[in-house]
């Protein structure tokens, strides 16, 4: 699960950088919010993740938060938690006492946030979606439909604060009808950060007893 969900996750903080054949006014505006991240230092997100399937009788909501600074990142997540520190992911789950430490390559899953948004990079088609108002703010949404049918995902709409030109809300369908709505709480950019953040101690965790896996 927390594996997948850096994805989506990640979509908040860093945007898209290519766009397909889309709309001309779905195109300005992701421009828009790739341009605004990309002018921060560092980034800090918190986060409601709600997942649902109406037919499976399926409804899980949690709390979340993330803090990315290029392609480093610290995800907490499920009860989770996942960094990664430039060269290995370590996913670290107290209800098994389990840490994993994994290599990033090109092969594996587990690639930083910048990494996997190169799936969206290309094949899909974008729309000009609905504008709400939510708490007086204009919540402007683009859909991102992809081109082969036979994804996992049947679509995903990006809600952007058409002031601050950030990520408010992402709802992604999948094509076995459940739905993921992550909502931003806190949204905040340069935070002061240890210099430690992204830095694992392994033996830390290896004193209380977790069984580590490496892969």
């Amino acid at each position: 699960m927390i594996k997948k969900s850096i994805l989506l996750i990640a979509l908040f903080a860093v945007g898209l950088s290519s766009y397909g054949q889309n709309s001309g006014k779905a195109k300005a505006l992701l421009d828009e919010v790739y341009n605004k991240v990309q002018s921060y230092d560092n980034i800090y997100i918190d986060f409601q993740s709600t997942l649902e399937n109406t037919e499976a009788n399926l409804k899980q909501e949690t709390n979340g938060n993330v803090t990315l600074d290029g392609e480093k990142y610290l995800l907490n997540y499920f009860g989770a938690k996942q960094l990664y520190d430039g060269k290995k992911v370590y996913t670290v789950v107290p209800e098994n006492e389990e840490v994993t430490i994994e290599d990033v390559n090109e092969d594996n899953d587990n690639v930083s946030p910048s990494k996997m948004l190169t799936f969206y990079k290309t094949g899909h088609n974008y729309e000009w979606d609905i504008l709400q108002n939510v708490g007086g703010r204009k919540i402007q949404y683009v859909k991102l439909i992809p081109i082969d049918s036979n994804t996992e995902i049947k679509s995903v709409l990006l809600g952007i604060d058409t002031q601050t030109k950030h990520i408010y809300k992402l709802i992604q369908t999948g094509s076995n009808g459940t739905k993921t709505t992550i909502t931003v709480n806190s949204f905040k950019t340069n935070q002061p950060i240890s210099s430690t953040l992204f830095t694992f101690d392994e033996k830390k965790y290896e004193d209380k007893g977790y069984y580590i896996i490496r892969n």
